[in-house]
């Protein structure tokens, strides 16, 4: 069987109890991860732990907050009581590097899915997506990742055609990858918005999600992505939302991909379940 879950973050006795749920045997089936594995749950260390004794039944695409934790570790971010477990364990390393060296994106033709943690540009094609998904994974397997990250985090572009530099279209690529939401109907991306699409919101004002932008590129497959627990589960069959706010005392949800089905175990997530 394959499995697909949304957001983690660091919610390791939900993420056990989710499993078991779904019988998963790592030694038979595979699971999917949307992205952040860690930070803000009680359980980072463990989780990653645990995830990495699986590591060959898994199939992960790196979060904003995966990202973050990885540039903690280069000192390039303030930590936080969450991840300092893991960068104060001695398998820091190990983990990190194990992390470093996952997708931005992945594709499975046969099943008829792709994954990223917040989606996909509506300016990429799935030709496009995947070609700039391998250009900034080749960066952070490298061993000039430190320098490269540390250009990350400086003040990006929201339009792909408006980056004039390498690093500029680089910066646009990732946050695509780990930050979109909303964009304009010319596609440009707004990073400032995280609630739930709401017509009435003057914030909201002339943005739509980035699946409902007039002028995406098509995709012929289905989009699964996490990243926006105020959007909840969202499935309009062409894209589907798995991030339904565990850390924040929703639920962990995890969806078949094998079986045309499309079928949802969920468990209820409490902020006192999180801890080992």
């Amino acid at each position: 069987m394959v499995w697909a879950i949304g957001d983690i973050q660091g919610c390791y006795k939900p993420l056990r109890e989710l499993l078991e749920k779904i019988n998963f045997d790592p030694a038979r089936d595979r699971l999917w991860i949307a992205g952040d594995l860690v930070n803000r749950g009680e359980g980072s260390l463990e989780t990653l732990e645990y995830l990495y004794s699986i590591r060959k039944s898994l199939v992960v695409v790196l979060g904003n907050h995966d990202i973050a934790l990885i540039a903690a570790w280069l000192g390039l971010r303030k930590s936080n009581p969450t991840i300092d477990p893991i960068l104060h364990s001695s398998q820091a390393k190990k983990l990190i590097d194990w992390l470093r060296f996952q997708k931005f994106m992945h594709v499975d033709r046969q099943l008829g899915y792709c994954m990223s943690h917040a989606g996909i540009s509506p300016e990429f094609d799935l030709e496009t997506a995947s070609r700039h998904a391998k250009r900034i994974e080749a960066k952070l397997h490298s061993d000039g990742y430190e320098a490269w990250l540390s250009q990350m985090f400086e003040k990006g572009t929201s339009h792909f055609g408006a980056a004039v530099s390498e690093i500029e279209k680089e910066r646009y690529i990732l946050s695509s990858f780990v930050r979109m939401r909303y964009c304009y109907s010319d596609a440009r991306l707004e990073f400032k918005q995280k609630g739930a699409p709401d017509p009435r919101s003057a914030s909201q004002k002339d943005l739509k999600p980035w699946f409902a932008c007039p002028t995406r590129k098509k995709i012929d497959l289905r989009i699964l992505f996490g990243h926006w627990s105020t959007l909840g589960y969202y499935n309009d069959g062409k894209v589907c939302c798995l991030d339904t706010g565990c850390v924040w005392d929703g639920l962990l949800t995890a969806m078949r991909l094998d079986s045309g089905s499309e079928e949802l175990v969920q468990i209820t997530c409490s902020r006192n379940d999180q801890a080992t």
